[in-house]
């Protein structure tokens, strides 16, 4: 059965906000939450970025949900330190946390200031930063020379048992090759059948775990409203690779995304007015191979669209859930 979560969007919103937004969700019904993890957001009219780790301590301390994040260790941040945060948060919230872990995109990663890699190379540095995230996790000591630099590190406050390491990818390509290391994948709706190509390249190549999906979406009164917020929120956000691992700037999306259409959004973001229509999307996302959809809603307005979910759409789910029909 397909578990419903909430993902929380640190562009969209300031940290107490979000916080506030997570607790709201809970309430409403949702069985889960992730969330994003940059340092900057995709649009000045997104205009935040709160810090994820410390956001993630809080809030699951504020609710009994699960929580995961998507991270892109060997730039922005050092594998020994992203190992240390895991395991704190692993260590006092034991089974409630999970990790993602990809390449990563320029526009957090370029202020470092070191050169922004290939992906040929960015993918090999992940992998060198699963090796010693793993390792260190066991408890091992970890010296490491190669695209990233390990001197004799440990990490003392140790979890009973570390948690899953997913893998990060929206490629068909990225996710066969992720197979090899990940337990488990995180990818994002796109058309079903798409979709369907990207779990299937993961299990082919022998992926093992669950998949999850974070699915956009915009609820609105109408469609032309759900289409017109997402046109507002998420027109940086649609953007296919390489395109969207090299843009390293605010002003670059912004300048991108100056002729992107509400057409051309809805596209990436389910835009709708029907309730029964969502639940329906959702739904099928389950069916396609998601154990659980996290359901991100692109308006800046989170409570309203948590509570138009906890009315009208995650029932529909529950209840398609117990007969075994579908959710519309």
């Amino acid at each position: 059965m397909t578990t419903y979560g909430y993902h929380a969007s640190h562009e969209q919103l300031p940290p107490r906000e979000l916080l506030s937004a997570a607790r709201l969700a809970e309430r409403a019904g949702f069985a889960a939450a992730m969330c994003s993890d940059h340092l900057t957001p995709w649009s000045e009219r997104q205009a935040e970025s709160g810090f994820a780790w410390s956001w993630l301590g809080a809030a699951l301390e504020a609710t009994s949900l699960t929580f995961g994040v998507v991270n892109a260790p060997g730039q922005r941040y050092h594998p020994v330190i992203i190992a240390q945060a895991i395991a704190t948060l692993e260590q006092m919230n034991p089974g409630r946390f999970w990790v993602a872990l990809g390449s990563g995109q320029a526009i957090s990663e370029h202020v470092t200031g070191d050169r922004w890699p290939t992906k040929q190379t960015r993918n090999a540095r992940l992998r060198e930063s699963v090796d010693v995230i793993r390792a260190l996790l066991a408890g091992e000591e970890v010296t490491h020379d190669g695209l990233i630099t390990v001197d004799r590190a440990r990490v003392w406050s140790l979890p009973e048992t570390p948690p899953p390491l997913f893998a990060a990818a929206i490629t068909e390509a990225t996710a066969s090759w992720a197979a090899d290391w990940a337990d488990g994948l995180i990818t994002i709706s796109q058309p079903i059948e798409a979709l369907r190509r990207v779990i299937g390249a993961y299990r082919d190549a022998g992926g093992h775990g669950d998949v999850y999906v974070q699915a956009q979406v915009s609820l609105e009164d109408t469609r032309d409203e759900a289409r017109a917020v997402a046109h507002d929120q998420w027109r940086t956000n649609v953007f296919p690779s390489p395109l969207s691992w090299d843009l390293d700037t605010v002003e670059h999306f912004d300048q991108a995304a100056a002729h992107v259409t509400a057409e051309a959004v809805a596209e990436s973001v389910l835009c709708t007015g029907d309730p029964a229509e969502l639940a329906a999307h959702l739904s099928e996302l389950g069916q396609a191979g998601a154990a659980r959809v996290y359901v991100h809603g692109v308006a800046k307005d989170q409570p309203r669209f948590i509570e138009r979910m906890g009315e009208r759409v995650l029932p529909r789910l529950a209840r398609a859930a117990t007969t075994g029909g579908g959710a519309a």
